[in-house]
């Protein structure tokens, strides 16, 4: 991601005038003032698909190469009055603009605003013939002239935020806080819809036949047009030893498209790119109208605060009592089944925890944390597969969670402590009526205990570190099985598990599982020019379930060293280095068995410089590499085909992207109050993922759409900008 810095930015809106005007020519008669004002052009290389990766979220439009950049930074103290006032404006002229201010009488109140915006370019390129692709009704026509035939669009995504808080001291004991947020959110993203049409339950569906298809992926790029507003307020009150505050917070998600209603006629391709005319019952499921996110809102009172118990011991409590609520109108919104959901959760919450130092040495703390998720959302039948008919599922649960901890001081150099935690979820009662698709086993509740042990030692002369071990366990209740449909049944004592779930699908979630993990820090100063920090960690999941299958073990290990260089008063040289590993061990009885492996580089070295007292100059070369690879085997009970497929196909290949970015700038004071920047940057980046592209082909949907991104992207940017400043 690039963000045009400060200096490159402004925009000749309303309020940013209006603060230049009030602000800037104040300056003469305040000493304390400052501000700050920066003209500038930049310019871009490369047509759009060259810039996919770097236009991302830099703001500039895809269909410029060049923008206009400006920015304001005015700040005034005012010592007699204890006034503060501060603004700033980054980006103000780009599709990603921002704007704050900071008015406090220090001691009394204070008031901030913030107004910004930021927009998501889909770095991906759609060619289609979809009419209104991104609205709530779409019409799917099949390209036919072949993929590649259409017509491109952008899936783009705005924010506009906007923000408002106040604070006031009423008296020395009591204070209000009171902060309203608001962001709307508008565009498309990716999306779609996809059916293979089940013939056993509908007789229109036909298969597919020589002429005629019977399964169909369509992109429909999801609407986006909503809204997420936030209200918090709290009173706070101070006693001698005890303090409190009573707060409300609000959340407010409101979306105008309700739903999306795409029209789908004609023909669609077949998976081997023959173009014939589409079943009945496929065109009846691919016309259905698409329920969007619904409307919902929360609400949540609480009451926290500690209590001094004497000077060496204190206590912290929270109660709070929240009900999250969905009761949009499926009905209005041309959602099929029941008129709403009426969904409903309620929370209650209670933490306690105490923290005391009973001698200098020593340090305990204590805390214990219950939370009650209770789902009143009215049980309704909602789906039907052939005579049988599923509810949606009751999801109330119980989570208690604990630790106690000891720090000790050994030495004004040395400080051990030791910690063990603990974590009880209980999921209540199966609904009977839901259905599990997917999943062949469940657990009612799960109990996971940890411990975990650390030696520390500050800094003293030119090192300091630490080391960090921990374990912990995870176990649960007895599974419970899935009856077709029926509810879930426990596993008969007498049965040998093995052989009932030879073949199941366990929650990672819910099975036994031990984890270890390891942590090194250290930071060493060995000369007063010299400073390095490095980290190491290491970490393994172990899976046990009754089944051979599934998610077996997972292992992760990272590295990071950064380091920082004074080669004189004027000139430094600073650098890192990372490398963080990924894996994933798992299979599927009669299928593949597949080790997942992610492995991610970061590299950059950097220099800031001083030639003269007029010239500053900087860079950082930084290279990511980031790679996915899958290695995969069969099951012993794999079929032929599946066999030959894997013989065919070698498997799935490697997901890379790789990225070298230069930077480079220098900023010459022409005087005290004035200067010239400029920046300069190169990115290269490299990306291939087959999931849109394999050896050149894009992904192609049923109607002919595309999705693809430019393998190997090239892009400069030269930004010039003048500076003026006020003292």
């Amino acid at each position: 991601m690039i963000r045009t810095t400060p200096m490159f930015v402004f925009q000749r809106t309303a309020l940013a005038l209006a603060v230049c005007a009030a602000f800037l020519p104040a300056h003469a008669q305040s000493g304390s003032d400052q501000a700050s004002v920066s003209v500038g052009v930049g310019v871009l290389s490369g047509d759009r698909a060259e810039r996919a990766q770097f236009g991302q979220y830099n703001g500039i439009r895809k269909e410029n190469a060049a923008s206009a950049m400006v920015g304001v930074d005015f700040s005034r103290r005012d010592e007699d009055t204890a006034s503060w006032i501060d603004f700033q404006g980054t980006d103000l002229l780009s599709d990603s603009r921002d704007m704050s201010l900071v008015w406090k009488d220090v001691g009394n109140w204070k008031l901030n605003a913030e107004y910004g915006e930021l927009t998501h370019q889909n770095p991906d390129q759609v060619n289609t013939g979809v009419m209104g692709a991104g609205s709530a009704r779409p019409v799917v026509t099949a390209l036919t002239g072949g993929p590649g035939t259409g017509s491109n669009f952008d899936l783009q995504t705005k924010r506009t935020k906007l923000g408002i808080g106040f604070a006031k001291i009423i008296t020395p004991r009591l204070q209000l806080d009171i902060d309203l947020k608001s962001e709307n959110k508008r565009g498309s993203q990716m999306f779609g819809i996809g059916m293979n049409c089940p013939t056993a339950y509908n007789a229109n569906c036909l298969g597919t036949t020589g002429n005629s298809i019977g399964a169909a992926t369509l992109l429909l790029p999801e609407p986006i047009d909503s809204n997420h507003s936030q209200i918090e307020t709290r009173l706070s009150y101070a006693l001698e030893k005890l303090r409190f505050n009573i707060g409300y917070y609000g959340s407010f998600y409101r979306n105008t498209n309700v739903s999306m209603n795409p029209s789908v006629s004609g023909n669609l391709y077949n998976s081997v790119g023959s173009l014939f005319s589409v079943s009945p019952g496929l065109l009846g499921y691919l016309n259905q109208a698409v329920a969007m996110a619904p409307d919902s809102q929360m609400h949540q009172l609480d009451l926290s605060g500690n209590y001094d118990f004497s000077d060496r011991t204190r206590g912290i409590f929270k109660l709070a009592q929240s009900i999250a609520t969905q009761d949009d109108m499926f009905g209005a919104a041309g959602r099929v089944g029941q008129t709403s959901l009426g969904g409903s959760v309620k929370t209650q919450l209670a933490h306690l925890g105490v923290t005391s130092r009973p001698i200098n040495k020593l340090s305990l703390q204590a805390d214990v944390r219950y939370q009650n998720k209770d789902d009143q959302t009215p049980l309704s039948y909602y789906n039907i597969a052939g005579t049988t008919a599923f509810t949606n599922q009751n999801l109330s649960n119980r989570k208690t969670d604990t630790k106690i901890q000891a720090n000790w001081q050994f030495s004004s150099d040395y400080r051990g402590s030791l910690a063990a935690n603990s974590e009880a979820i209980d999921r209540g009662t199966v609904t009977p009526t839901a259905a599990f698709a997917g999943i062949s086993a469940l657990r009612q509740s799960t109990r996971e205990t940890g411990i975990q042990a650390e030696l520390r030692r500050r800094l003293s002369d030119d090192f300091s570190g630490a080391i960090n071990l921990s374990r912990s366990q995870r176990d649960g209740s007895n599974w419970l099985r899935d009856v077709s449909g029926l509810g879930v049944a426990p596993v008969s004592d007498t049965a040998d598990p093995a052989i009932q779930f030879s073949s199941a699908l366990f929650m990672p979630t819910l099975a036994d599982r031990r984890r270890d993990k390891v942590k090194v820090y250290g930071d060493w100063m060995p000369d007063k020019d010299w400073a390095i920090q490095f980290s190491a960690e290491n970490g393994n999941d172990s899976f046990n379930t009754p089944s051979l299958n599934g998610l077996k073990q997972t292992r992760m290990n990272q590295m990071a060293v950064d380091a920082s260089y004074a080669l004189s008063f004027r000139w430094a040289l600073n650098g890192y280095i990372s490398r963080g590993l990924q894996t994933f061990n798992q299979s599927r009885t009669a299928g593949y068995v597949m080790a997942f492996e992610n492995t991610n580089t970061n590299v950059g070295l950097g220099f800031t410089g001083k030639p003269n007292n007029q010239l500053d100059v900087g860079g950082t070369l930084s290279y990511v590499d980031d790679k996915s690879q899958y290695v995969q085997t069969l099951d012993a009970a794999a079929d032929p085909y599946t066999a030959a497929s894997l013989a065919a196909a070698g498997g799935l290949p490697d997901i890379m992207f790789q990225q070298t970015a230069l930077k480079l700038f220098g900023k010459y004071a022409l005087d005290k109050q004035t200067a010239v920047r400029v920046d300069l940057i190169h990115q290269r980046t490299h990306f291939n993922d087959w999931a849109w592209t394999y050896a050149s082909v894009p992904f192609t949907y049923s109607d002919g759409t595309t999705v693809a991104q430019k393998q190997n992207q090239s892009v400069n940017f030269l930004g010039v900008s003048y500076i003026y400043q006020l003292r």
